[in-house]
């Protein structure tokens, strides 16, 4: 059987990153595709590390039932009668919309936001209590997740002192790391890690920051040209944001877009210059670039979903992204290792 290669970049979003769960899912019951590398932030590195530790495992079925364990646990669907419970949900729960909206108007979401903005979580939280922490280092194993076997992974965090993402590799790969690049600053206590050039101890924020995710390292450490972007945050929305809660959401959205999408707009210089013959095809490395998204589905949500692990909500998002995925396959598989399948410029411009 010929195997196709490609790597992933997976955006961070927080309890959207069930999105991505769902599209993982689907991807891994291709046999034939196999994924050299995955670079990741946030949510995203969570769904990269549990994916490899269950391919090391086993296989595909492996790293699809480590997803599955990872995002059940935080659900807190894991019990004896969790498929039922499952299956129930599916068939009852509302819209995405009315979800959104409910946990949007609950005064508990309501009053967190107004308490985050008035204090630090230095001073809310002193005793720098985790609550992913236990999760994270219960569900991974680090052996697994730095094995030299199977896909290679990059994870992003921003570099607090400095503003520069680092992204970790190999060994490098640790619980801390995947929580520094999960650490949104208003709501954690900044991730400390050693720097191993230095011996300083480094605070680190989320790495959507200055890579959502960061595709500068499959440049340089896999051959595969082809880097599928699976996407949690709205490239575009119709209606002009009115509401504070919308307005916040926007902001985010768009801050954490902008990153990619100037590595997008490199891309997309780089490929020129190679089609037109300015530079030499083996002096620069082509990349052919593919996107799973679903707007419409993600535009029904806001930042309070982000934040709340709401177990009938990651189920659609699941859903939805099996669906996306789904519907890229069908349509651009036929794309991978021989062209770009999105329109680049559209994208950036």
């Amino acid at each position: 059987m010929t195997r196709t290669a490609i790597n992933l970049a997976l955006q961070g979003g927080g309890a959207h990153g069930a999105f991505t769960w769902g599209t993982l899912d689907r991807l891994l019951e291709e046999e034939d595709i196999e994924i050299e590398g995955i670079t990741a932030t946030s949510a995203g590195a969570m769904n990269a590390a549990a994916l490899k530790h269950g391919w090391i495992s086993g296989g595909n079925a492996g790293a699809r039932e480590s997803l599955d364990s990872f995002w059940l646990s935080l659900a807190g669907l894991d019990g004896v009668l969790s498929d039922a419970i499952i299956e129930w949900l599916r068939c009852v729960s509302p819209n995405p919309t009315v979800i959104a909206r409910v946990i949007e108007a609950n005064p508990a979401v309501l009053a967190g936001e107004v308490v985050t903005r008035m204090l630090s979580p230095y001073q809310l939280n002193p005793l720098n209590f985790h609550p992913l922490r236990s999760t994270v280092e219960a569900l991974l194993d680090y052996d697994k997740v730095c094995a030299a076997t199977g896909p290679k992974l990059f994870i992003t965090a921003t570099h607090v002192r400095t503003g520069k993402p680092r992204v970790f590799s190999g060994d490098d790969i640790t619980a801390d790391a995947i929580l520094a690049s999960a650490c949104l600053p208003t709501i954690y206590q900044a991730i400390e890690i050693e720097d191993p050039r230095t011996g300083k101890m480094e605070a680190y924020w989320d790495g959507g920051y200055m890579g959502n995710p960061a595709l500068f390292p499959l440049f340089y450490n896999t051959e595969s040209p082809d880097i599928l972007i699976v996407h949690i945050n709205p490239l575009e929305r119709e209606d002009v944001p009115r509401t504070a809660q919308d307005i916040l959401n926007r902001i985010n959205e768009i801050s954490f877009n902008a990153s990619l999408l100037r590595e997008l707009r490199g891309i997309d210089f780089v490929n020129r210059l190679i089609e037109n013959g300015v530079i030499a095809p083996e002096a620069m490395k082509q990349n052919f670039i593919h996107s799973v998204r679903d707007d419409a589905f993600m535009s029904q949500l806001g930042i309070a979903t982000k934040m709340t692990l709401n177990r009938a909500l990651l189920l659609q998002l699941k859903d939805a992204g099996r669906a996306a995925m789904d519907s890229f396959l069908a349509a651009h598989r036929k794309d991978l290792g021989k062209r770009t399948s999105v329109d680049l410029r559209a994208m950036f411009s």
